[in-house]
């Protein structure tokens, strides 16, 4: 969408943002240097301290019942972004493929219009795919946290493998707290991260769940 704005509408001084929670892998950082040479600054909106502050600030880890890391972290500070630039227009990435998704909880913020470009120029995922080939666009496979309780079986695995020092942090966190990021019965694989590891020693790789490569990028904040 950066992209395709820059491209459309050259003559606008648009405040680029992104709502990192400081957990994010290294390739999220290496990408987003390289949108920044090609669109302009990138404002950061963050909470304070991040994810890690959180955590040890709240001595709890979220949950698939308790989303309060995607609300605390991105969605509250955004909001309030917006409504400090208000009144403002608040581009959204979803595609015209993707009708079902709101773009996050934004709707209520006064003086500010949300709009979708990708939507109005009846862009769908193949389209997407075409447009950031044709400009040599590459997107990293992991976009959100590398800490986190959607992750697949896959997804832990390949942390562990690629990023000990990582997955053992949040051995440390679930510790620390006495939760787990996975939770009991969603699989018959172990609960803990410590567990989880003792099991990919082993040698045991889980099987690869995922679908399509955009879909694994799909935002923890406008899933819904």
């Amino acid at each position: 969408m950066a992209l395709l704005l820059r491209e459309m509408k050259p003559d606008i001084d648009f405040i680029w943002v992104c709502t990192p929670t400081g957990n994010e892998p290294a390739t999220w950082f290496s990408h987003m240097r390289d949108l920044r040479e090609r669109i302009g600054p990138i404002l950061p909106i963050m909470y304070p301290g991040g994810l890690d502050a959180l955590v040890k600030e709240w001595n709890a880890l979220p949950n698939w019942r308790q989303r309060w890391c995607t609300r605390v972290l991105k969605i509250e500070p955004f909001a309030r972004f917006l409504a400090q630039q208000a009144p403002a227009k608040f581009y959204v990435g979803l595609r015209a493929d993707e009708e079902e998704r709101e773009g996050g909880d934004y709707q209520n913020v006064i003086g500010v219009e949300m709009i979708f470009p990708l939507r109005e120029a009846g862009m769908t995922i193949d389209d997407v795919y075409c447009f950031l080939a044709e400009r040599g666009q590459t997107i990293p496979k992991r976009t959100d946290c590398k800490l986190c309780f959607f992750q697949r079986l896959i997804e832990w695995y390949e942390l562990w493998r690629d990023d000990l020092a990582s997955y053992l942090e949040g051995e440390r966190w679930e510790a620390a707290t006495g939760y787990t990021f996975r939770s009991p019965g969603r699989d018959t694989q172990p609960t803990s991260l410590r567990d989880l590891r003792l099991k990919f020693e082993t040698g045991w790789v889980p099987k690869d769940t995922r679908v399509d490569a955009i879909g694994r990028l799909k935002c923890r904040v406008c899933t819904k």
